[in-house]
């Protein structure tokens, strides 16, 4: 493959629903109260393997806490399974909670970004509270076959950029969370490289396998 275009960023959340005790607002108190509760400190996430389930388990460790993880088959599924109290809290993508934040369904304690999120601005980052370094956001972004000529490529990107500054564009993607941005063929190629090196020993440290 040969990259293209940034496409779109967006941060993670860290979240608690009706099974934590409602005066549990932010991350400290919830590890507090995990450490109080060990049978019952655990986190549910999109996938194994995902990001939001390596920032679960970072977020435990930073704790000192044995934060038991549970895979689902999305987001949403979580999230459901979390408001009806089956799981105690829930890390995943800061536009999957943004509505049953909006009904007081769930509270969001932490989101993942340098800076807070524009989706959750009165949510603490990580960072913000107490968890140095513990800054990560994900991305989309458009490539094409490896084969492709670089006029091709140029042409792509010139196209996806003004594609990608539309308003309607950028307003649709924001109704799921995310936030429209463009790149260059190597900026894009660097983020991919810079996220790779930054995560493999993360992962390796976890200790967590494709087949585990």
């Amino acid at each position: 493959m040969t990259p293209v275009s940034l496409g779109a960023i967006f941060d993670f959340g860290f979240a608690a629903g009706p099974a934590v005790p409602a005066s549990v607002r932010n991350i400290q108190e919830f590890l507090a109260w995990c450490k109080a509760n060990p049978t019952q400190a655990n986190f549910g996430s999109p996938a194994a393997g995902s990001v939001p389930h390596f920032i679960g388990v970072l977020i435990g460790r930073a704790g000192g806490i044995d934060l038991k993880h549970v895979p689902y088959r999305g987001t949403q599924p979580a999230i459901l399974e979390m408001i009806g109290g089956q799981i105690q809290a829930v890390s995943g993508p800061v536009g999957e909670f943004v509505q049953h934040v909006a009904a007081g369904k769930i509270r969001l304690l932490a989101t993942s970004g340098a800076q807070r999120s524009k989706f959750a601005p009165g949510v603490p980052t990580l960072v913000e509270q107490g968890l140095k370094d513990m800054a990560y956001n994900e991305w989309f972004g458009f490539y094409l076959p490896a084969k492709a000529t670089p006029e091709v490529v140029q042409r792509a990107n010139a196209a996806l950029r003004s594609a990608l500054a539309e308003k309607d564009v950028v307003d649709g993607l924001e109704v799921m969370g995310l936030e429209s941005k463009s790149s260059s063929p190597s900026e894009l190629a660097a983020m991919l490289k810079a996220d790779t090196e930054r995560w493999g020993p993360v992962v390796k440290a976890i200790g967590f396998t494709a087949d585990s």
